[in-house]
């Protein structure tokens, strides 16, 4: 399963000329994920703010880069599926 320490280390990749995702709106949600995934980890310790929930990562939109540095769409995309299934099993062993 997805891990807090695995939101850290994930690296995507950046096109230029493609239509891609502004890096800076992908790379705040995960950090809003890695932190709700270390409150799972580790209940005794203190999230940086609210939890996010799956629901929220499946609505999430980003806006779209073209002729500018941005994320690779699937590479996000694919990753975020991956977050969603964490976040969903999380949850339902609340």
């Amino acid at each position: 399963m997805l891990t807090s320490a695995d939101i850290g280390t994930t690296a995507f990749t950046i096109t230029r000329f493609l239509e891609g995702y502004e890096m800076t709106e992908v790379d705040a949600l995960l950090e809003a994920v890695r932190s709700t995934l270390a409150g799972f980890e580790r209940p005794t310790i203190l999230r940086d703010g609210p939890a996010t929930t799956a629901r929220e990562v499946v609505s999430a939109r980003f806006q779209p880069t073209k002729f500018r540095s941005g994320y690779k769409q699937d590479d996000v995309d694919i990753f975020l599926d991956r977050v969603v299934e964490a976040l969903r099993t999380h949850e339902a062993t609340r």
